[in-house]
């Protein structure tokens, strides 16, 4: 009988504790492989996504702020800037688009910026990619009219034609609806950008909307500025931020983004942690699984010993046995690491927009699966080393 066959004949004998053990292995695996790819992705990605542009101009406050508020439309604005800061800027040399965005209004909990066309017909998202229509056309700064993303228009079940009222804030509360009705002139093709889950607005009608003070009805929230040149955006960090004291210049948007995701640097290692603890459990699992069965197995070994096994041959059975468990539980927990996937991405789409690929590859899609395998076999030396000590003799006797 080969050793694989002797494994075979094992794991089906212990089928509960092989399945138990074997699904604490694909839940430690996949929480390997789940943490890491979406630490990574989502550093990747937020780190990438700018929206096309540079930088962000906006009231004193943190550059992190206004760049969660105006590029990834989370956060509250801090405050608003005058339309002569927007026409400043615009003026500047190094400055290739200077795009004015009004914010402060939802629909249903999704988000109503207020902006011109040329963000749309000036500026790329990516390079050499414009957002585009799925249907219709872009709004008529004149009128009450929308243009919807892709994951709004699909979460709210917004098409052409369709008509809407915003709500004040940017919370949802059904009790601040406005008097306004727009109606939905486009919809935009998914971006896989924060874009995609705004309502877009001409930027009078945020200012106008009725409630909002008319004080204040030619201010903004912030610009979104694209560079003619990376290093002009040096001699602004200059002008605004060290020079000035009433408006702040978030440049670059990526780094901004990066020191965020530095300052929860001690989340990842937390999370890295816990999935570390779970394979070591799991690990511990098989060993426990095992050793405990040694009793039964006694009189097996010491009959396969007596036909002529070595003892190396029975220890390597159960260094065998145990990572036949483990690859067992690693292809269960590619399974699970594509459930975990798929609600992660859904949760980081809603909140953000931005997507993250379920199936990318990443090296802990090996190292994850060879780890396990590598943790259970040293789990496995301690009953393998009982086996390889059972005492023939006395373990072939007759059961009373």
């Amino acid at each position: 009988m080969t050793l694989a066959r002797i494994v075979a004949k094992s794991l089906r004998q212990h089928a509960l504790s092989t399945a138990v053990t074997s699904l604490s292995i694909a839940l430690a695996c996949a929480l390997l492989m789940t943490v890491w790819s979406v630490k990574e992705q989502a550093r990747a990605t937020f780190t990438q996504v700018d929206a096309g542009f540079d930088a962000v101009l906006g009231a004193r406050s943190s550059k992190l702020q206004l760049v969660l508020n105006a590029v990834f439309h989370l956060e509250a604005s801090p405050a608003n800037i005058s339309s002569n800061d927007v026409a400043e800027i615009q003026r500047q040399p190094g400055v290739a688009l200077a795009v004015p965005i009004a914010m402060g209004d939802n629909f249903r909990g999704f988000r109503i910026v207020g902006t011109t066309t040329n963000l749309f017909t000036d500026s790329e998202f990516a390079p050499g990619r414009r957002h585009r229509l799925a249907s219709g056309r872009l709004f008529d700064p004149g009128r009450q009219e929308a243009i919807v993303g892709s994951f709004a228009a699909r979460r709210l079940g917004l098409k052409y034609g369709d008509k809407f009222q915003p709500f004040h804030g940017i919370n949802f509360d059904e009790r601040h609806e406005h008097e306004e009705q727009y109606v939905v002139v486009g919809v935009l093709e998914p971006s896989n950008t924060p874009a995609d889950r705004v309502l877009w607005i001409p930027l009078e009608g945020v200012q106008h909307m009725s409630g909002h003070a008319e004080e204040t009805s030619s201010d903004v929230s912030a610009a979104l500025v694209k560079l003619r040149l990376p290093m002009a955006g040096q001699s602004l960090d200059q002008i605004y931020n060290k020079k000035g004291d009433r408006l702040t210049f978030a440049w670059p948007i990526g780094a901004t983004m990066a020191d965020l995701f530095n300052r929860l640097a001690w989340l990842d290692r937390i999370l890295a942690l816990v999935a570390a603890l779970v394979a070591i459990v799991a690990a511990g699992s098989i060993l426990t699984s095992i050793y405990n069965s040694m009793n039964e197995r006694r009189r097996q070994i010491a009959i396969m010993r007596a036909l002529g096994a070595r003892r190396t041959t029975i220890a390597c059975t159960i260094l065998i046995e145990s990572m036949a468990i483990a690859l067992l539980g690693s292809g269960i927990g590619y399974l699970f690491h594509g459930a975990m996937m798929q609600v992660a991405a859904w949760v980081i789409q809603h909140q953000t927009g931005v997507v993250l690929e379920v199936f990318a590859f990443h090296p802990v899609l090996v190292w994850a699966p060879l780890g396990m395998i590598g943790l259970s076999a040293l789990a496995g030396i301690v009953p393998a080393i009982k086996a390889y000590q059972t005492d023939v003799a006395g373990n072939l006797a007759p059961l009373n």
